[in-house]
């Protein structure tokens, strides 16, 4: 990084008028720049430098340097932290480890614009208690950075003398952002991004990231430790399209396609703008690293957490539901499934969500074979049919399908419910278990699928390498964490109920426990309103 731009990120502020300035440092003094007030053994990422040692105005040498009478008050750790504040691209998230410094480059990043009358920033966090804890550091930082900035509590706003402002919220639910209709601003921030369950609340701000100053630019910043609800989503987001540090074009997260311009526009076909990751490690900030303190704390912990905080490692998802799950176990090569092995589908459907359609092969072993999956949003329910017969004419047919039980239900209208119009189309489905316990029992299944059975050697469920939402979606998908017998139905679960449904139908933990009895009349059908 050049010496300019070292510059630009540091941040100054000028003694006030009639002040006792510093004397010049001496070549041998320890050189300011970590913008720290605490000890290294402390906890806390990042704070603001203590003033400068200061003499009577009376004493100052003759040699005093004019420049020295700058306070530092934040200088960017080198690495991570500079490249994070130096970063031009639209969306860049900082993230990996703990005590890399996430915070407070995330609160310095929106001050280079506060002098600026026309910014306009914000700032967020997921709930108001953590938002709180960002509101006080930023009042540590923000009136040593910007002399004359004000904060208003009411609005929950910092106002520059010059007339920038940055809001400080909160975004709890999806419904949040309807408060930002309207609104406008160059640059927007979100502290702990993981802690966002769902893409909404980003994707939607997006759209409020717009201004006429163009001299600003538009910016999206994220901070995050790997783990939480939203830890599939953001990691397929910054994480897998692209290498770390390394500026690459926006994909969709859902098909892994580059985000162009849409036919009929000037630019159709040409990327829309790019996205960054820039992994933050305990060892990029000296102040925590040092004393060795923070690290051996974070040694101590169990090894998701440790791999996740400590080595940033985002293939583990802390509190994940499905710990035993292995690639090198569950994942298999695809191949050409028997034509005389009994298949059937499990769907979970939503249209304003997501619709998971998951494939399973019976091996003769009772191994269940995830061979195929249809992952998919703003589908109707007839048009999902169509899409499923089209992709099973080669399957030799399908012994069955099981469907999320609440689509039978009558939605305000006479007419057929979703299950029925796609069994009308000639997709046959029968409803899921749905009954009280439901859930932790398919959960538990799973469990029991997974582990290797002690007479074949091979795990009882495993997953073809083509299925490859389902293989991300699986060993990343969170515990609830008030009833840890289920998984947090605020995650990306979609596939995972698919997966359950299925699983369910065939209830088998060992080939020596097969009745034939029981596994012929659990395909016998119920109703043929089920189309069986």
């Amino acid at each position: 990084m050049s010496k300019d731009v070292e510059k630009h990120l540091q941040l100054n502020v000028s003694l006030p008028s009639g002040s006792k300035k510093p004397l010049r440092k001496s070549k041998n003094s320890k050189a300011k720049g970590s913008g720290h007030t605490q000890s290294p053994t402390e906890t806390v990422e990042q704070v603001a430098t203590p003033s400068v040692p200061t003499v009577p105005a009376q004493v100052v040498a003759p040699e005093y340097d004019v420049d020295a009478a700058q306070e530092v008050v934040f200088k960017p750790n080198p690495g991570p932290q500079t490249n994070f504040l130096s970063s031009s691209e639209r969306e860049v998230l900082y993230g990996g480890a703990a005590g890399g410094g996430k915070s407070y480059a995330m609160l310095a990043d929106p001050l280079h614009g506060l002098n600026d009358p026309n910014f306009s920033g914000l700032l967020v966090r997921h709930t108001t208690e953590e938002l709180r804890e960002l509101i006080q550091k930023s009042q540590e930082l923000y009136p040593r950075a910007v002399p004359g900035i004000k904060w208003s509590e009411r609005k929950s706003q910092w106002t520059s003398p010059k007339g920038g402002r940055l809001w400080m919220s909160y975004l709890d639910k999806d419904t949040d952002v309807t408060r930002y209709q309207g609104q406008a601003f160059n640059w927007i921030g979100f502290d702990e991004l993981t802690q966002w369950s769902s893409p909404y609340a980003w994707d939607y701000m997006r759209s409020r990231l717009r201004s006429s100053a163009r001299h600003l630019g538009l910016y999206m910043r994220a901070t995050t430790n790997p783990g939480g609800a939203g830890h599939q989503w953001v990691k397929k987001m910054f994480i897998d399209p692209g290498p770390s540090n390394k500026a690459f074009w926006a994909t969709n997260i859902e098909t892994g396609d580059t985000i162009t311009y849409p036919e009929g526009h000037s630019k159709a076909g040409q990327p829309l703008f790019k996205r960054r990751f820039i992994p933050a490690s305990l060892f990029d900030n000296p102040y925590l690293a040092e004393a060795g303190d923070y690290e051996a704390m974070l040694l101590s912990l169990p090894e998701h957490q440790r791999k996740q905080l400590l080595e940033g490692n985002w293939d583990i998802n802390d509190g994940a539901a499905f710990p035993e799950f292995n690639r090198s176990q569950h994942v298999v090569d695809a191949f050409e499934v028997p034509e005389s092995w009994a298949k059937f589908r499990a769907c979970d459907y939503g249209y304003g969500s997501y619709t998971g359609v998951l494939w399973f092969a019976v091996a003769p072993d009772e191994q269940l074979i995830v061979y195929r999956e249809l992952y998919c949003s703003k589908v109707t329910a007839t048009d999902l049919a169509d899409m499923i017969l089209d992709l099973e004419k080669k399957d030799g047919g399908m012994r069955y399908g099981v469907l999320d039980s609440s689509l039978w239900h009558n939605r305000g209208d006479t007419g057929p419910s979703l299950a029925e119009q796609m069994i009308m189309k000639g997709c046959r489905w029968r409803p899921s278990d749905r009954s009280r316990g439901s859930r932790v029992a398919g959960k538990n299944e799973i469990h029991r699928r997974l582990q290797v059975d002690e007479f074949t050697e091979k795990p009882r469920l495993v997953f073809m390498n083509n299925c490859t939402n389902t293989i991300a979606q699986i060993p990343s998908i969170p515990l609830d964490k008030r009833n840890p017998e289920d998984v947090d139905t605020h995650a990306e679960d979609h596939l995972y109920d698919a997966l359950r449904y299925g699983v369910m139908t065939r209830p088998r933990s060992s080939i020596w426990d097969f009745n034939p009895a029981t596994q012929r009349s659990g395909f016998q059908a119920s109703d043929t309103t089920f189309g069986y």
